[in-house]
């Protein structure tokens, strides 16, 4: 990620994160409240010391229902205290007496019964409250913040899309050579990966060299959905709407089909990709279709207080975005329980399983989908 264009510079500050779980706080914020009845339960859960999967586990023996019958929207760290929904399916029986799990490192907040399944991406965004510690060159962080607040970062997958030192990227370029993957999961991750980093690739290159600014051709999206239109000039009326946030610049998530943007946008993206010919050859024939992703991440809420612990920073993103993208852009950290965790590696050869075990475990909070963003301020 270092190598990536930074839209306001390198941050002067630096900082330690997650010195302890409580500095690393999210909360899952819902499109949709549970209907009160139907077969599957909601169950609202904070938990610390537990990943996901754990956490699902845990329930699904609890509620002595097959593990595939336990949902969940997005997947959050171990190391933090998180909050978000998990759906159960008992059909035909009791509600289980779920305060029955609550423990000093799990609680649930609420339950009530839901007409349909909880699925991957189901959510709105996240809410975030980051305590960064040792903080150095304060003023320049604030600066950074409210500059972030007007335009924007970068909209890059983070590092823990990518594994330990990148090994998912290398296992789907691998793959996508013709080594056999029969995992499933495995085979979505290490594509992801790729993919990842075209997009990723395309959004750094414009960045340094045209910045901000629209291009003729430029596929633009509407803000807050996937539909998107081409732009082959921009008139008053369309940069109009650029301004005032009604679409966005974007960049590819690549697959097969024709490239969308037209003339110099079009240009801009396969001069970036010209050494990552390979690698879109490979998704697009693994099935993956085109598509298109915001060109930057505009956080909401997005406020901070300087306090006795440090720096304390609170912020909801969207769906489909990364809380390490809005962190670069402000501060040189270090993640303090990913560097102990990653220090008893050291002796361990690093192999698929454990690139696996730590995108699972990584600090960052990713959510699947990018659905609308508009009415986040009315939940909050």
């Amino acid at each position: 990620m270092s190598e990536l264009h930074y839209l306001y510079g390198k941050p002067l500050g630096t900082a330690d994160l997650r010195t302890q779980n409580s500095d690393f706080i999210v909360k899952e914020i819902l499109p949709f409240s549970p209907t009160g009845e139907g077969e599957h339960h909601m169950l609202h859960v904070r938990k610390e010391g537990f990943n996901t999967v754990q956490v699902a586990e845990m329930i699904a023996k609890f509620a002595k229902v097959h593990p595939k019958e336990v949902t969940y929207a997005g997947q959050k760290d171990k190391n933090a205290i998180t909050e978000q929904w998990f759906g159960v399916r008992i059909p035909g029986k009791e509600t289980p007496l779920w305060n029955d799990l609550n423990s000093e490192r799990l609680t649930i907040l609420s339950s009530s019964r839901h007409s349909k399944k909880l699925r991957i991406g189901a959510l709105l965004g996240n809410r975030f409250i980051l305590t960064l510690r040792n903080v150095t060159h304060v003023e320049d962080i604030i600066s950074r913040i409210e500059k972030v607040a007007q335009i924007g970062v970068p909209n890059y997958f983070g590092e823990q899309r990518f594994g330990h030192d990148g090994k998912n990227l290398v296992f789907g370029r691998q793959m996508m050579a013709g080594k056999k993957v029969k995992d499933r999961n495995k085979r979505s991750m290490y594509l992801s990966a790729v993919r990842s980093n075209l997009f990723n690739t395309v959004v750094s290159y414009r960045l340094a060299n045209h910045g901000t600014k629209p291009l003729a051709g430029d596929c633009v999206m509407l803000a807050g959905s996937k539909s998107f239109f081409v732009t082959p000039e921009w008139d008053l009326v369309v940069l109009k709407r650029l301004i005032e946030k009604d679409i966005q610049l974007s960049a590819p998530l690549w697959g097969r089909g024709m490239m969308l943007p037209q003339g110099e946008a079009a240009a801009v993206e396969t001069l970036a990709l010209t050494e990552l010919a390979d690698d879109c050859y490979g998704l697009e024939h693994a099935g993956l279709e085109q598509e298109r992703r915001p060109l930057l991440l505009e956080p909401q809420a997005l406020k901070y207080e300087q306090t006795a612990e440090g720096l304390v920073l609170e912020f909801v993103l969207p769906a489909g975005s990364f809380a390490t993208s809005l962190l670069r852009e402000l501060v040189n950290y270090q993640d303090v329980k990913e560097q102990q965790w990653q220090a008893t590696l050291v002796q361990e050869p690093v192999s698929e399983t454990t690139t696996v075990n730590i995108a699972a475990n990584t600090t960052a909070t990713k959510i699947e989908n990018t659905e609308a963003v508009s009415s986040i301020e009315a939940k909050l």
